[in-house]
């Protein structure tokens, strides 16, 4: 009996099975983490809601308040946790492919800092998503988990961060596909053919435990939307061109603090950055206050009753989610721009569709795509985003073909957002590592 399982045994005490089981159990665990980021994420906005409801002229107070006490703690006790997490996630995957550190971008203290001080914002109104956040939650933990292989020379470091990355996108949204989609179009543009099967079920592991845990829901209901057709042909190209345009300044304009940093206003920022979080924070809060609430939190609530209980709104809301949105990532807060930005493109659908008498859902599911994929320069993920989170596989072919429009229109306003952002956090990282080089040299040769 021994001499016939022997061979069973040895096959899964192998260091190959040992590999998968640990990446399977950080998978597991990344999943887990993300679900009770979202959560929290749920509760917060809940609470601001309840704190601030009969009484919205508390927002005025709260939201600056809270945003300087997350801004200081950001900087005191979690450097590099702040803002969407994604572009961290890059540059750490070509810092560690080129051997430097990465625990400055990725690791188990950004993960308490991220899910921590992310709902603390949230509870102040910042208009903010968790998905971002959610991609360097899950590459952090991913990293960890690269030291308990038992080689780690078989899997790279960076494949581990890519992995986790897109572990995070696709248990944040509840999309598996667009997890994959996310890994290969947005964090490492390529997989190895040696151990993209293992990293790849690691992504998918990871949404399927957000969906056992959640239940496999639509993030924004099942629309009810029309099959692709001609008729949609002139509304893709007009949205594209639209979409492309807003989301293309919308990104240029997150990319003003790196892209002008001896601006007066950039330099005061870096100086008194708390105070700067608290003028921000008034902004949002003003925002907020001046809409009755249109501009503040993630956006999901809004967006979700624009598609699926036909909801009106007035036109100055995709303005407002806009502005709302700038203010929260210039405060420095940890937060991302991915629930923000699918907000405005409903809004802004849902506006759309008013002023020339259109059928809502479908122009509002081309709106959500076109926006995201401009602001990304993400076009494949954001399609397949928007196309599972609202279970509307009839528009696959108008869903890509107004992403890609709105990509390539975009693309001419400016570079692509994450990757200019990680490539400033590539740099920031290089000087440091180059400065402490440089004050260690004088001390051997004392």
């Amino acid at each position: 009996m021994k001499q016939l399982f022997a061979p069973l045994r040895r096959r899964f005490t192998s260091a190959r099975w040992r590999t998968r089981l640990t990446l399977w159990i950080a998978a597991t665990v990344a999943g887990l983490c993300v679900v009770m980021f979202a959560r929290l994420a749920d509760l917060a906005l809940a609470l601001f809601a309840q704190i601030t409801s009969g009484c919205s002229w508390l927002a005025l107070l709260l939201t600056p308040a809270l945003g300087m006490l997350v801004v200081f703690l950001t900087r005191r006790l979690f450097p590099g946790s702040e803002g969407s997490g994604i572009p961290q996630v890059i540059a750490a995957t070509r810092l560690s492919a080129a051997g430097k550190p990465v625990s400055g971008l990725v690791s188990l203290r950004i993960v308490l800092g991220k899910i921590g001080l992310g709902t603390l914002a949230l509870t102040g109104g910042f208009s903010a998503g968790r998905e971002g956040p959610s991609v360097q939650v899950a590459a952090s933990l991913m990293h960890a988990a690269h030291r308990f292989l038992p080689n780690s020379r078989v899997i790279r470091v960076q494949d581990m961060i890519l992995a986790g990355g897109a572990a995070g996108i696709a248990a944040a949204f509840n999309t598996p596909l667009a997890g994959i989609a996310f890994a290969v179009e947005e964090l490492g543009r390529k997989l190895e053919t040696r151990t993209s099967g293992v990293l790849l079920s690691t992504i998918i592991l990871s949404g399927m435990i957000a969906i056992g845990v959640q239940g496999d829901y639509n993030y924004f209901g099942r629309l009810n939307a029309v099959a692709d057709s001609r008729a949609i042909i002139l509304p893709v190209l007009c949205l594209g061109l639209l979409c492309g345009v807003l989301g293309g300044l919308f990104s240029r304009l997150l990319l003003m603090p790196q892209r002008n940093g001896q601006h007066a206003v950039w330099r005061w920022r870096s100086s008194h950055p708390v105070w700067f979080a608290g003028i921000c924070g008034l902004l949002v809060a003003s925002l907020g206050w001046a809409t009755g609430g249109l501009s503040f939190g993630s956006g999901y609530g809004v967006t979700n009753d624009i598609i699926n209980h036909g909801q009106s709104i007035p036109w100055y809301s995709a303005p407002a989610r806009f502005l709302a949105t700038l203010a929260t990532y210039f405060s420095g807060i940890p937060g991302g721009i991915f629930a923000p930005s699918l907000a405005v493109g409903a809004a802004l659908g849902g506006n759309v569709a008013q002023l020339f008498d259109l059928a809502a859902q479908p122009i509002i599911a081309l709106c959500m795509a076109g926006f995201l994929a401009a602001v990304t320069q993400s076009p494949i993920t954001s399609a397949i985003i928007v196309m599972e989170m609202i279970d509307s596989h009839g528009m696959v072919i108008s869903l890509m073909a107004v992403a890609l429009i709105a990509k390539a229109v975009s693309s001419r306003l400016g570079p692509e957002l994450y990757q200019q952002l990680a490539l400033g956090y590539w740099r920031r990282r290089q000087r440091q590592q180059t400065d402490a080089v440089s004050a260690t040299e004088p001390a051997k040769a004392q």
